[in-house]
């Protein structure tokens, strides 16, 4: 009997993973709770059960008192007569241990213990699980379709069962039954029943962990993704950063003839995925985020988190994308408010040409002056430098003048270099 209780444990350890520790203990209760269904009570009454062998020893501690007829309840009390026949050493006030027989034991109670062992394998075999999905939270894994269930669709992920929910679910996306297809786990919760998982297919961190565990170098670290924007089924941008400089984070995404890249747009049913290099330069990386669209200019500000971009005429529409979907995807990337305007569109904007943004260098110069007249000396030195200017200017002008009066040629065209323009006595420039 021992042995088969043995190999018993050795089978569900195995199978359910379930601890030979939890399974005794679980014995142990249920042979008090015959004890107690049997006697009515199990206050005194101990259980021993030897690991190694599997012996079991179950035992009521019972007070010895002088005669029969002193015993008053004897499930607690013993008498002295029948605790010699025990213990030859047994005194009247001793505490001595009468072994039960559990054989002796009802249906009832027999019923009842075994209950208890079967109740505590499956709060166990429920922990267990709870406890190893508890783990891949946040994590992909594979799953079996199994069966709709109105618009949600349950999933066999091994030893327990998920849920899809319609909010979860990429729209138009069909799955038939025993289809495998991997899932995000956003959530597990432990509830009475055993746990309740709940997946994704919409997550953007769903083509992160995909990207992790098909590209080498961005499980091993050399290669991390930025950041991440999704319209699920739709189009996908991430950016990437390279932490070694001789290996090129897009090249190792997309793979030998886009390889890697390809297994992920296959799992993810033909979605578009867009890999950028992310840069920590705001207008590059607001460049690249627009991508495939080319760029004239990027005036970002890092304080509002709000960017102004201006795109050649032709490429407007390629830009914003269709249904703005572009733009919006690289806001999501990188942060920024992004408000895209064409060339033409720019000329009248304001806040699109570089002239808006020269007036603070304006403001400098202001400041320049009223420092020269905080410093006399200072605008002295400035002055002379423009008095100097100003005499090589009057000589040049001599010499030019002076070939002008001869019909000749400018300095420059004596020498053989082209210069605007041909002849100065054509124009007449210096001499008006």
């Amino acid at each position: 009997m021992n042995k088969e209780l043995m190999e018993a444990l050795d089978i569900l350890e195995r199978e359910k993973e379930i601890s030979k520790e939890t399974l005794f203990e679980a014995i142990e209760n249920s042979l008090l709770t015959a004890c107690k269904n049997h006697f009515g009570k199990a206050d005194n009454m101990h259980v021993e059960i030897d690991r190694e062998t599997c012996d079991f020893l179950v035992y009521a501690e019972k007070e010895v008192m002088p005669a029969a007829e002193d015993v008053e309840d004897p499930v607690l009390q013993i008498s002295l007569e029948d605790a010699r026949e025990i213990s030859s050493m047994a005194r009247v006030g001793d505490m001595i241990h009468v072994e039960i027989r559990s054989k002796e034991f009802g249906r009832i109670a027999t019923q009842n213990a075994k209950n208890v062992i079967l109740q505590k394998i499956r709060e166990e075999e429920r922990s267990v699980v709870y406890n190893q999905y508890y783990e891949k939270e946040k994590d992909v894994v594979t799953g079996v379709v199994q069966r709709y269930l109105g618009r949600n669709i349950s999933i066999n992920l091994g030893k327990a069962d998920a849920m899809l929910s319609e909010s979860e679910q990429v729209k138009g996306e069909m799955f038939r039954p025993t289809e495998r297809i991997k899932v995000y786990i956003l959530e597990v919760k432990n509830t009475p029943k055993g746990p309740r998982i709940n997946v994704s297919r919409t997550h953007p961190e769903l083509v992160k962990r995909l990207f992790e565990s098909e590209v080498t170098e961005i499980k091993d670290g050399t290669v991390e993704i930025k950041s991440i924007a999704r319209e699920a089924g739709s189009r996908t941008k991430i950016a990437v950063w390279s932490h070694n400089p001789n290996v090129d984070p897009v090249g190792a995404c997309v793979g030998m003839n886009g390889a890697r890249v390809n297994a992920i747009v296959d799992e993810l049913r033909g979605e578009k995925i867009d890999i950028v290099n992310w840069d920590e330069n705001p207008g590059n990386l607001i460049q690249n985020a627009l991508s495939p669209a080319k760029i004239v200019a990027v005036f970002a500000d890092p304080d509002d988190k709000t960017a102004k971009v201006v795109v050649p005429d032709y490429q407007l529409s390629l830009a914003i994308g269709k249904e703005g979907q572009n733009a919006r995807l690289a806001a999501r990337l990188t942060g920024y408010k992004i408000d895209i305007k064409s060339e033409t569109q720019a000329k009248d904007a304001p806040g699109f040409r570089y002239e808006d943004y020269l007036e603070e260098d304006y403001g400098e110069y202001e400041e320049y002056e009223g420092y020269e007249e905080e410093n006399p000396e200072a605008s002295y030195e400035y002055a002379q430098e423009d008095e100097d200017e100003d005499a090589a200017d009057a000589q040049e002008y001599e010499e030019y003048a002076e070939y002008a009066q001869d019909g000749g040629v400018t300095p420059e065209e004596e020498n053989g270099q082209d210069g605007e323009p041909e002849s100065f006595a054509e124009t007449g420039e210096y001499e008006e």
